[in-house]
């Protein structure tokens, strides 16, 4: 599927709607684009509708218009998007579709590379780079920019401080069983008792990262890149809520050691607090956001388009704070409460949410003849 494809199709549009898969942060975007008046279509799988089509369609109450989504379509899997059928009837809609993690997730890369030839709203061949088995991947992307991410140990044997191991959960392979281990003895003993209880494969830890734990105050840097300004925007900061990490946090030490006895630890991200950050920090983020830009240029043409993410956080050092990077989003990230930081108002004059941000862009393409500017 060739990229010049997808944008002779999308400058062949006469008009337009934001589409995107019913999960993650599938509102967020709707949301956006209604507040600019354009259309929306969430694409469904059976028995995951309802939040959609029951609660958030857009219909009557009280003599007014609610809600923010204007059309559902309904499919057995979200695998099913990117069948022949479907894509030809996304195509007939004039759709841009904006992706998020669940859409990778559940549809996978190979599909969405090579089947469903629908003009996606950021660089597509991206998305696979979350991975950290992909062969150019966010860690390579994140070193060639010149951040500074956690030392790696490519084996237990090295291990010399305090790191963490992200081993996929056995379960649910696109979620992370992390555990915590400080020589090679303790990483044995760990791994151990988590395959023992089925929380891992030997397949998953085989593959997990082993990193340097970073100790400092963790923040998401919610970024957007917008081709036709060719200027990156901060739409917001936040940080995550973990289950049952963050009830362990609200107990005094003794009283988590005795709970930890009984339960695993699991910091699945479950939703997000916005918080803001210290003024003079602000010009170091937007230093690792523009380097990112540029080696994302470079190493995956066209770039980042549109909505992106860095996860870290922020440390102690003698010269003053800096910033440490560990996990990258390349597509619109889950964090809806960005809009409630002041960074769009102090660009735009009024609050931004990332799905907002994101309708204005693609309705400004559209406007500007750009389309094929920003789909790949």
């Amino acid at each position: 599927m060739e990229t010049s494809d997808i944008r002779k199709l999308a400058d062949s549009y006469r008009n337009f709607s934001i589409a995107t898969l019913g999960s993650h942060s599938a509102l967020d975007i709707c949301e956006g684009a209604k507040r600019e008046g354009v259309k929306n279509l969430v694409v469904c799988q059976k028995g995951r509708e309802k939040t959609y089509e029951k609660y958030y369609m857009t219909r009557k109450m009280g003599g007014k218009k609610v809600g923010c989504i204007d059309e559902i379509m309904l499919l057995n899997k979200f695998s099913e998007i990117a069948a022949p059928n479907i894509v030809r009837q996304l195509q007939k809609r004039n759709v841009i579709f904006v992706p998020h993690r669940s859409f990778s997730v559940y549809v996978g890369y190979d599909a969405i590379e090579k089947q469903f030839k629908v003009p996606i709203f950021g660089n597509r061949f991206l998305l696979r780079a979350e991975e950290r088995t992909a062969e150019r991947n966010q860690l390579y992307l994140l070193k060639k920019g010149g951040i500074r991410v956690p030392k790696s140990f490519s084996k237990p044997s090295q291990i010399d401080r305090l790191v963490l191991v992200k081993a996929s959960e056995a379960r649910r392979s696109y979620e992370r069983a992390f555990f915590f281990a400080s020589s090679e003895e303790e990483y044995e003993q760990r791994s151990s008792e988590m395959l023992k209880k089925g929380i891992i494969t030997e397949q998953g830890l085989k593959s997990a990262p082993i990193e340097e734990f970073v100790l400092g105050a963790q923040y998401n840097f919610n970024f957007f890149y917008s081709p036709l300004n060719k200027e990156l925007e901060l739409i917001g900061t936040d940080t995550r809520r973990q289950t049952n990490l963050d009830g362990l946090l609200k107990l005094p030490a003794g009283e988590q050691l005795e709970v930890l006895k009984h339960v695993r630890m699991s910091n699945i991200e479950i939703g997000h607090i916005a918080c803001t950050l210290r003024e003079s920090m602000l010009e170091k983020v937007f230093d690792i956001g523009e380097r990112f830009v540029e080696t994302c240029r470079r190493e995956y043409p066209p770039g980042l388009i549109g909505p992106f993410a860095l996860q870290g956080a922020i440390v102690p050092e003698e010269k003053g704070e800096e910033i440490v990077i560990f996990d990258v989003s390349f597509r619109l990230p889950g964090s809806p409460g960005v809009r409630f930081t002041p960074y769009t108002e102090y660009l735009y004059g009024e609050s931004l949410s990332m799905g907002r941000r994101t309708a204005i862009e693609i309705r400004n393409a559209f406007k500007k003849k750009m389309l094929g500017e920003v789909v790949t």
